[in-house]
């Protein structure tokens, strides 16, 4: 759960990284441009390569998690720790209705999980060492429930499809802000065909900036997701098994935290209103409140 934050982060980086490699071939092939009068084909080409990029980074999302964080992925299970892990993992996959994930292990002192894939019947389950060696199983099965839950709601494809429609409009107001700027700063007429190198330095920033501002809807997105897959793991784990989960988690907060978890102000997250704007996760207080709000399961 609290490594998600890192993926979400990676995810979007990955994205705003396709998004600039497009963005350059479009200007190799000289396509994109926003010239006067072609706006409406702008426009499909912004949905166009903007969906496309949203999807590739999806697609790479579970080779790019394992990679990340050098997860081992269980082939078969090499002692009695990974044979619970697996069966348990296969038990919640049944009750969630999706098909049986790749389960993994990565080294990390800190207690991190997190389930990613671009299909609910082929995704992967991942947690950590930290993990496994501090929570109680019926903790480790509320957090397993919680990660099996962001699969069944195929939260991956919805958060691919947000950011999908953000990149086209990245893609689209970028180009003709480009266009405009081109014009009135570096002096090119509107009877010049083609566009200037103004013109592509511009849309190169205004898409890295415009990118990160509209990241905020992303983010928006998966404080939400994470009130419905804490809903779903009370389901399939059991609720006091959910939020004994979450309280874990809470009771490490003041210890001190990898960089990679500080650089997203992890332990700020209460601090700050402006800040949870920011945030990809929720406060924990206010996750262990609307579980404890919720009909005894």
């Amino acid at each position: 759960m609290v490594c998600a934050m890192k993926r979400i982060f990676l995810f979007v980086v990955t994205n705003l990284a396709v998004l600039l490699v497009l963005g350059i071939v479009a200007r190799i092939l000289g396509i994109g441009a926003a010239e006067p009068g072609q706006l409406g084909g702008l426009l499909v080409f912004a949905a166009f390569w903007g969906m496309g990029g949203a999807f590739i980074s999806l697609a790479l999302s579970k080779w790019s998690a394992k990679r990340m964080v050098g997860a081992r992925v269980i082939e078969q299970p090499q002692n009695d720790t990974e044979s619970w892990l697996v069966n348990t993992v296969s038990h919640l996959a049944q009750s969630a209705g999706v098909g049986m994930p790749e389960v993994a292990i990565f080294d990390s002192p800190q207690p991190n999980a997190f389930a990613t894939g671009a299909r609910r019947d082929h995704s992967l389950v991942a947690v950590s060492t930290g993990l496994l060696r501090t929570m109680g199983k019926d903790e480790i099965e509320g957090v397993l429930g919680h990660e099996l839950t962001h699969v069944a709601n195929g939260d991956m494809v919805t958060l691919t499809l947000i950011q999908g429609v953000v990149n086209a409009f990245v893609i689209f107001l970028s180009r003709v802000l480009g266009s405009i700027i081109d014009r009135a700063v570096f002096g090119r007429d509107e009877r010049d065909r083609g566009v200037g190198m103004g013109y592509f330095v511009t849309v190169m920033v205004l898409q890295t900036v415009l990118g990160f501002a509209a990241s905020l809807i992303v983010f928006g997105f998966s404080r939400g997701r994470e009130f419905r897959a804490d809903a779903g793991g009370a389901h399939l784990a059991g609720r006091e098994k959910m939020i004994s989960a979450l309280e874990r988690l809470k009771s490490g907060e003041q210890a001190d935290l990898p960089q990679q978890l500080q650089a997203f102000g992890i332990a700020d997250d209460s601090r700050r209103n402006w800040s949870r704007l920011f945030m990809t996760h929720p406060p924990l207080e206010e996750r262990i409140a609307r579980l404890r709000a919720m009909t005894a399961a």
